[in-house]
């Protein structure tokens, strides 16, 4: 998967124009409706329109799948082991096990909303700078240490990767040759306890020099935001797609009590 999310951000459409505070504050609400809905169709009708505002974007689909096939990968195994472990009536046998339906059903669910939570979250850290995405997160009342931790934690990833690159490259350039024994495993672990330590002497002279330019645990910025009749139109619309499938829910279940009632 691609860490760096937000490389189409320059890219210009209708969802990178819209302001980012507007943005995440309403698909962070479709995003909360979409997990909290218990019906197939209404998930799938997030999703299909999770699909439409990443279309929208116009983030390339090619770096969307690059990252969404390992979330495929991971939820895969979920079609074998709901309906083969739900605790419910069995309605047939899968190769001598109980097969349950309303497993599978559940394992659609979760798939579909995990799918549709996923494509969100590209359109809305892949259409903003992923700082400007902080920044207004921060202008939303999110703690300003929630913040800065999640800042410097996407910033130390490529550090951390950049820091593992040059010293497999140092243990190459020595005629250093990966191989099932073990040495390897003995060289490898010296290297991993390497990199922490260099990892680590190297966030200490960061926070050093942060100081020294006089950082006093605020986040300070000079990146404004100009919200236009707009951006509100634009998250009234995305708010009200999911009070709706929320509220199609409710009303579904309450009917389905009130017929098993009787």
């Amino acid at each position: 998967m691609s860490l760096d999310i937000d490389r189409h951000a320059h890219l210009v459409s209708s969802i990178q124009r819209w302001d980012p505070r507007f943005k995440i504050a309403s698909l962070m609400l479709l995003i909360l409706s979409i997990a909290l809905v218990h019906s197939i169709v209404l998930v799938g009708a997030g999703l299909v329109v999770a699909a439409g505002l990443l279309l929208l974007s116009k983030i390339p689909l090619s770096f969307v799948f690059q990252g969404l096939k390992w979330i495929v990968l991971f939820l895969l195994p979920f079609f074998i082991i709901l309906p083969l472990t739900y605790p419910a009536e069995t309605s047939a046998h899968f190769l001598g096990m109980p097969f349950a339906e309303e497993g599978l059903r559940l394992a659609v669910l979760i798939v579909l909303k995990a799918l549709a939570i996923v494509l969100i979250a590209y359109v809305i850290f892949g259409s903003s700078r992923f700082d400007i995405n902080l920044i207004a997160l921060q202008h939303l009342k999110c703690p300003a240490v929630v913040v800065q931790i999640m800042l410097f934690t996407y910033r130390f990833i490529f550090l951390f990767l950049s820091e593992m690159r040059r010293m497999d490259l140092a243990m190459k350039a020595r005629g250093f040759v990966k191989k099932a024994d073990l040495y390897t495993l003995k060289v490898m672990g010296g290297f991993v306890g390497t990199l922490l330590i260099r990892s680590f002497e190297r966030t200490e002279r960061i926070y050093k020099a942060m100081l020294s330019k006089g950082y006093q645990g605020e986040f300070h910025t000079l990146v404004k935001f100009n919200a236009a009749a707009k951006d509100f139109v634009k998250a009234t619309i995305i708010a009200a797609i999911a009070v709706a499938l929320f509220g199609m829910d409710m009303t579904g279940m309450l009917i389905q009590a009130e017929q098993g009632w009787i």
